[in-house]
């Protein structure tokens, strides 16, 4: 598959919990999977996020703090993963 880095299906991974009630993935290769179907995205900063969010109809106007929205899984390397649920 190849679409999503490697830090990006491990931290979906380990913090899909935030999202899900349930686990949906157990291995990578599920969680790439996973990432896949749902169609995810990965954006390089806060103002993106605001920006796909508001295109999708999301409101998150009064949303604070980028890691209060279940959505958005912040990555180690200063991007951020988002899931629609």
């Amino acid at each position: 598959m190849g679409e999503f880095s490697e830090e990006a299906i491990r931290t979906f991974l380990d913090k899909q919990n935030q999202l899900y009630d349930e686990d949906v993935a157990e291995t990578e290769d599920e969680a790439e999977a996973f990432l896949v179907d749902a169609m995810a995205i990965v954006v390089d900063s806060e103002d993106d996020v605001y920006e796909y969010l508001d295109e999708v109809g999301m409101d998150v106007s009064d949303v604070s703090d980028i890691d209060d929205i279940a959505e958005v899984f912040r990555l180690p390397d200063g991007k951020f993963l988002i899931v629609e649920a």
